[in-house]
């Protein structure tokens, strides 16, 4: 399995937006070629957010985080969001 974890800083708008269009995150991150899970969180002060998404391979993290480019672009035009820091790799440990 394949996790990547994206942290997105100064992301108040950000967290408001998901959190208001649940279902449509939802929607779009679990239909990603081999999903497992999605977690969304709040990562300390400033409006840091992280959200990591978990894959049978890759190709699905790539793809999660093709989708998640776009939903931003698309949903926060106007909103000063920087890109996210990514780190992803395949996993060692599973239970």
């Amino acid at each position: 399995m394949y996790v990547v974890v994206r942290r997105y800083t100064g992301a108040s708008a950000l967290v408001d937006a998901m959190i208001q269009r649940e279902q449509e995150v939802r929607d779009l991150i679990s239909t990603v070629p081999g999903f497992r899970a999605y977690y969304a969180a709040r990562a300390g002060s400033g409006g840091a957010v992280a959200t990591i998404t978990v894959c049978d391979s890759k190709e699905g993290t790539d793809e999660s985080v093709r989708r998640a480019a776009e939903w931003v672009r698309t949903n926060m035009s106007g909103a000063s969001i920087s890109p996210p820091e990514i780190t992803e790799g395949e996993t060692y440990i599973n239970f």
